[in-house]
């Protein structure tokens, strides 16, 4: 591979009411792509370094933000009041990214949470994007969230929408790999609570979207892990088969962070093929 010098970016952006959001960004010299990365629930950008550095040194410009109430950016944490506020910090950061390239072909890249927000983006703002690619997309809140808890969270959210409870998710599901999991449990960025709005707008957003799969008119790429405890890898597989330019591969053996899996590099690859596809390029 040839070498390519990839330059690391911070800044920080006034969003909505003046709230503070941090992005970073991966940019080798001449990008023949551009890719927004959203993170997951509870974690932040900076765990997608190594991602974006890989991407960037095969000249795709990469940009991430951490969410409202996540990482250094502003807001409560883990609250929302709708889950549409994701999805308007979303359109936020890819205005200002396609602006910064507006010659390339654009990709949403979403993780787990990230990936439902990626998906609800799609289906609700239309946007015009070269394709879309989910990993661990929580497409289902599985068994920690169930249709009788939610409705108790309905009820209590009217009277204490910050009102936090644990999220119940166990970081051992996270990757095989166990250096993933302690440097998981020992980032000082991770959450590990969420607000009952935020609990209920999750469990409305991924109802939603899982069964919208048909009016996606994007190319998608959907990723699971087979062994993924957190976000079932059949709810990735039946929401990819209803999308009329949707692509579904499962890994055996990865867990839910198939980036950070030790054999994350087929999976990068398999990415950058699949993108190469849809914009042509190499």
């Amino acid at each position: 591979m040839e070498q390519v010098s990839v330059r690391r970016f911070e800044s920080y952006f006034s969003g909505e009411a003046g709230r503070m959001l941090f992005r970073r960004s991966w940019v080798p010299p001449a990008p023949r792509r551009l890719a927004v990365l959203v993170h997951g629930y509870g974690e932040h950008s900076g765990r997608y370094d190594h991602v974006g550095a890989w991407f960037a040194a095969r000249h795709c410009a990469v940009h991430a933000f951490d969410q409202r109430g996540h990482g250094r950016s502003d807001g409560v944490r883990c609250h929302v009041r709708r889950f549409g506020d994701f999805l308007d910090d979303l359109e936020q950061v890819l205005d200002r990214a396609r602006a910064e390239h507006p010659e390339l072909p654009c990709f949403l890249v979403g993780h787990s949470m990230g990936g439902l927000v990626v998906v609800s983006y799609a289906l609700e703002r239309r946007p015009e994007l070269a394709g879309v690619v989910t990993t661990g997309a929580a497409l289902s809140v599985g068994a920690r969230f169930s249709a009788l808890r939610i409705l108790g969270f309905r009820a209590l959210r009217a009277f204490a929408p910050r009102l936090t409870l644990a999220s119940g998710l166990d970081p051992q599901g996270l990757s095989t790999n166990p250096d993933v999991v302690r440097a998981y449990c020992a980032d000082p960025l991770v959450q590990t609570r969420m607000t009952l709005s935020l609990a209920v707008a999750f469990f409305d957003a991924a109802r939603r979207s899982a069964a919208r799969g048909d009016r996606i008119t994007l190319p998608m790429l959907v990723l699971h892990g087979r062994d993924d405890p957190i976000c079932p890898a059949w709810t990735s597989e039946a929401f990819a088969g209803a999308v009329p330019q949707g692509r579904f591969r499962i890994y055996d053996g990865m867990r839910h962070e198939i980036f950070n899996e030790p054999e994350n590099e087929a999976v990068f690859r398999d990415v950058l093929s699949w993108v190469c596809e849809q914009d042509g390029g190499a």
